[in-house]
């Protein structure tokens, strides 16, 4: 069992950009992170297998829908706070992260931005405790950048609607009490829908033999004549502006998990470096190994100025979709490079899961194409320099 050693790096002197409550929130998660999670994600990584234990305790610390009103059971947090809160989760694992982040960014924001007053009474606080888990249904097996061009339908049979069709790789899907559904009506429109486990019709078989996210539950969502009440759609949007609302808080908390995800590796590897000996003297000394890491921190130190900056943008309601792109896309190819330079200073170390560098780069090489891939949001800055979309 790894003994979590982890100290931050903060090379800018960062922590004097953040509030005392700020540093008061990452230092709770971190040391609940290194109590609960830390001794054993490497086992629950190995074995494949979500542990399904800690969800109320990511409640407890307020990881689901951090900066939603606290007058639904959240925690009224800003926008900073948020960030923070996923680069401690992800510094132990993306795929903690990522169950963290789909329930607050992509179900609970949703709900909130987009649903009636009842629904947010109804599910908001039960989500917030962790008492209930939910999901996102957007990416289908034939449309993934282009979620436009999704077949999931619902037809309006007078009392309910009737919803058919099918979504994947969807985090959280095995377990998740509910579901928010994108699916396009009659008109051929786009709209939310709340689906419930117990619908009949409704099930959610499990993705196996996943190379990444081992300690995250990845899924399907399928929809065979499921009877959704009408009380269940979200009533205050349509269109794909809904969906890509949701993502665009989703990323910005990747932006800032993805730098938590290669701080760990740049941790690991220094200290790895001043206890590994060889021709006499630590790997830490001979000036290749130096050059890894002092790269490593440079790299790290820009995102971090580049993500406390988008932070400020979103507590201000300024930050734009191709702010928050540059950022995820950054940090996540960032993340990636600190991990293959990490493990080549670990040496064949690096591959056993004595260290969590190889579990970072597998979980990574998921992250970069996620919730919008890497070259998806280049033509998204792209479109946003020259004005003239790439996409098509």
């Amino acid at each position: 069992m790894r003994t979590d050693r982890f100290q931050h790096p903060d090379h800018y002197l960062m922590d004097e950009l953040l509030t005392e409550e700020h540093k008061l929130i990452r230092d709770t998660v971190r040391a609940w992170v290194k109590k609960e999670l830390s001794p054993i994600i490497e086992d629950y990584a190995q074995r494949a297998e979500f542990p399904k234990h800690i969800i109320r305790g990511l409640g407890e610390i307020g990881a689901f829908g951090p900066s939603l009103p606290a007058e639904y059971g959240c925690g009224g947090m800003d926008q900073i706070s948020y960030g923070i809160i996923m680069q401690e989760l992800e510094r132990c694992d993306s795929g903690i992260r990522s169950t963290a982040s789909v329930q607050g960014s992509l179900v609970m924001y949703p709900i909130y931005k987009y649903g009636s007053e009842a629904q947010r009474h109804k599910y908001l606080p039960k989500l917030a405790s962790g008492e209930m888990m939910g999901c996102f249904g957007l990416t289908e097996p034939d449309h993934g950048s282009n979620p436009g061009g999704m077949t999931t339908n619902f037809k309006d049979m007078g009392d309910h609607y009737l919803l058919n069709g099918a979504k994947m790789w969807i985090s959280n899907a095995p377990f998740a009490d509910i579901a928010v559904v994108w699916a396009k009506n009659e008109a051929g429109k786009i709209h939310g829908l709340i689906v419930e486990r117990g619908m009949e019709g409704f099930t959610t078989p499990e993705t196996h033999n996943k190379w990444s996210l081992r300690a995250s539950a990845t899924g399907e969502l399928v929809f065979d004549n499921v009877k959704v009440p009408k009380e269940n759609l979200l009533p205050n949007i349509s269109g794909l502006k809904g969906p890509m609302g949701c993502l665009d808080s989703a990323r910005y908390g990747i932006a800032w998990g993805a730098i938590g995800a290669a701080m760990d590796c740049y941790d690991s590897a220094l200290n790895y470096a001043k206890e590994r000996i060889q021709f006499d003297k630590p790997i830490a000394a001979f000036q290749l190994t130096q050059k890894k890491l002092a790269e490593m921190l440079t790299e790290i130190t820009k995102a971090q100025l580049l993500t406390w900056r988008l932070g400020v943008l979103k507590n201000e309601d300024r930050a734009t979709t191709p702010q928050i792109s540059m950022a995820k896309r950054n940090n996540v190819e960032m993340a990636l490079h600190v991990a293959r330079e990490a493990r080549q200073i670990h040496g064949g170390m690096g591959i056993t899961g004595e260290y969590p560098i190889m579990r970072h780069m597998m979980n990574l090489e998921s992250v970069v194409t996620y919730e919008g891939t890497h070259d998806i949001h280049l033509l998204i800055t792209g479109m946003d320099i020259t004005g003239m979309p790439a996409f098509r």
